[in-house]
């Protein structure tokens, strides 16, 4: 899996959650507090992220319950 398709599929869920209303670009960055231009080189594959990748081989090693608590914890971080 390349980072892009994480970034794909992260992106298409945000959708999915908002019933279905696309999210640009611009809105997505502007979410992640981060420039857009970063943000499609991502989702492009032009620029890889060095930690995401580990990231979501950690997530992978946990079970669903896992992953729910420790995402909940890193979005109480964010602040």
């Amino acid at each position: 899996m390349q980072i892009n398709d994480l970034f794909n599929i992260l992106h298409n869920a945000l959708e999915s959650k908002n019933n279905g209303k696309k999210i640009s670009l611009k809105d997505m960055s502007n979410s992640l507090g981060i420039s857009m231009r970063t943000y499609q080189d991502w989702k492009l594959g032009r620029a890889k992220p060095q930690a995401a990748i580990t990231v979501m081989q950690m997530l992978g090693r946990l079970e669903d319950e896992e992953i729910i608590r420790a995402v909940r914890k890193i979005n109480k971080l964010k602040d």
